[in-house]
């Protein structure tokens, strides 16, 4: 092959897959014990009421961020039965 001859793109592939044997075989070594012990201190840990109310809050943060949905805020009433709705982007705008 010559020196400046392009590379056919396997070296990160099997870079990749040398990678994951590595992690399979040190995985493998550390045995159920170790997997047990991990579990259960994820489980610990996210089950816990002050780390569901923390997951909980973020994820509404996320949500808010993301959502396509603007937020609706209540306008003038045309009538006592009906409501007037506007995105809250627009009231800001406004005033």
């Amino acid at each position: 092959m010559e020196p400046n001859a392009p590379s056919s793109g396997r070296g990160p592939v099997i870079r990749y897959v040398v990678v994951l044997a590595i992690g399979y075989v040190f995985g493998a070594k550390a045995g159920r014990r170790r997997y047990e012990q991990l579990a259960g201190t994820y489980k610990a840990v996210t089950e816990s009421p002050a780390a569901k109310a923390v997951i909980d809050a973020g994820r509404r943060k996320i949500a808010d961020r993301v959502s396509p949905d603007p937020t609706l805020v209540t306008l003038t009433p045309i009538d006592s039965q009906t409501d007037v709705l506007q995105p809250e982007a627009m009231v800001k705008k406004d005033g």
